[in-house]
């Protein structure tokens, strides 16, 4: 056994998204080695794979940066490993190769349901598994998913601008109704994004609809004014059109039921009409009035919100990993370590960053600011824990490589990314992805085609 030549700490990250990534190169600036343990065999998570296939400028610059954090000598990155209760890796089987602790950035993989009747419809999705699907995001990128001319998006941020720009231009749809609890003034999307699909919004059933919600909204001191303020200036600089289809905005309006034909597909949705009442706080929240009406559509997309994965085995309340209330190691004032509620046990090498820690709260800003955070929290711990000489490092390698499937290494990912862009040049296409990881490995040879 070769014994490191300098005692040094080392720590887990699980989860190569930018909380991930940004944490890994705080770690190693402080002579902290990473191993980074992603589930997909490419890093980047959200900022590869949620982000609009066209915005290359911003995909590209963020691709950039985090090849120059796994350009760092002191971060490991192993892809195509799967950490959980009943996986390649454990937390367990982490601590037990050494590592002084363990940073969970695996963001929010499991999706909220509705909970309504229909909503396991055929023609009825979650709006994540369709953002992965069109950025070729593996097993997604081989799924198929029944969407036809008359969609409802039940979310009404930049997500809903996204899929709505995607459905138009790719899925041959006819009409997207994008449909809102409250109304106009609490919308998630921006208007630089709304700028590419403004040009498809029904401006005569969007004034209608204004008009329609006006009195609620001036019930509780909000302006429509404001709202079509905003829909002039970005059709001022709107993108132009590519085929004729309509979006349209519904308002005030709450899901209770997916309607289904006799082939148990979706023919409607219903939808209950709500008003807007301010709270205690002066904050407003919509309230059912009972009143219900029904759209006709013929396919649904929501996204409500994520919550996180069970199979990792940290305990969970609400959607989240527990996080300890009374932490040792806070920064400014946030917890950003994991606790054990059933035992009321701190779950002392264990930190969550991003996504994990709260499940659907912003991008790449918001996760690069929180993995900084996270970080500092951890090495405030790990002053408190003896560095070792141990070579964590090679017993990791050692365990990876006697997996029953590949493991991607930063070689092995350098090499992918060659190929890829080679690919591209040959096909005359501005960037290029395999749609599958049998296809990406089989590319670098690691499996054949006999052998699947």
């Amino acid at each position: 056994m070769q014994i490191d030549s300098q005692p040094r700490h080392y720590v887990a990250i699980i989860g190569a998204g930018p909380a991930g990534l940004f944490a890994a190169r705080q770690l190693a600036d402080r002579n902290i080695h990473v191993v980074l343990i992603n589930r997909d065999i490419k890093p980047g998570g959200l900022a590869e794979y949620g982000i609009y296939p066209s915005k290359m400028k911003m995909k590209e610059g963020l691709r950039n940066q985090f090849r120059q954090i796994l350009a760092l000598n002191e971060i490991d990155y192993y892809g195509n490993v799967l950490v959980g209760q009943q996986a390649d890796l454990s937390l367990d089987d982490l601590r037990a190769l050494g590592f002084n602790a363990l940073l969970l950035t695996v963001g929010a993989q499991s999706t909220k349901r509705l909970g309504i009747p229909g909503e396991d419809l055929a023609g009825v999705h979650h709006a994540k598994d369709i953002v992965y699907h069109y950025n070729v995001l593996p097993p997604f990128s081989e799924g198929t998913y029944q969407i036809c001319k008359l969609v409802a998006v039940i979310v009404v941020g930049n997500v809903m601008i996204d899929i709505t720009r995607w459905l138009i231009e790719n899925k041959d749809v006819y009409e997207v109704t994008a449909v809102a609890r409250r109304g106009p003034a609490e919308v998630k999307f921006d208007r630089k994004e709304l700028e590419s699909v403004v040009g498809y919004l029904d401006l005569a059933a969007l004034d209608a609809e204004l008009e329609r919600v006006k009195p609620v909204m001036q019930d509780i001191g909000q302006d429509p004014d404001e709202f079509r303020s905003m829909i002039r200036t970005a059709a001022a600089k709107g993108e132009p059109v590519s085929r004729d289809a309509r979006f349209n905005l519904h308002f005030l309006s709450s899901p209770t039921r997916i309607l289904g034909d006799e082939h148990g597909r979706v023919s409607g949705l219903e939808l209950e009409e709500t008003t807007l009442i301010l709270d205690e706080d002066g904050q407003s929240r919509a309230k059912g009035t009972g009143a219900c009406h029904t759209l006709d559509v013929d396919t649904v997309i929501f996204a409500i919100g994520d919550v996180v994965d069970s199979a990792v085995g940290l305990p969970i309340q609400y959607g989240e990993y527990v996080k300890n209330a009374q932490p040792r190691f806070p920064v400014d004032g946030i917890s950003y370590e994991a606790f054990d509620p059933l035992n009321e046990k701190d779950l002392s090498d264990v930190f969550l960053a991003g996504w994990a820690r709260r499940a659907s709260t912003g991008l790449v800003g918001i996760a690069r600011k929180d993995a900084t955070n996270a970080a500092q929290a951890v090495i405030q711990y790990l002053q408190t824990q003896s560095p070792t000489l141990l070579p964590v490092a090679d017993w990791v390698r050692d365990r990876l490589a006697s997996l029953d499937h590949p493991v991607v290494d930063k070689p092995t990912l350098q090499r992918l990314n060659l190929i890829e862009q080679e690919r591209a040049r040959a096909l005359s296409l501005g960037t290029f992805k395999y749609g599958s990881n049998s296809q990406m490995l089989e590319a670098l040879g690691l499996v054949s085609t006999e052998s699947e």
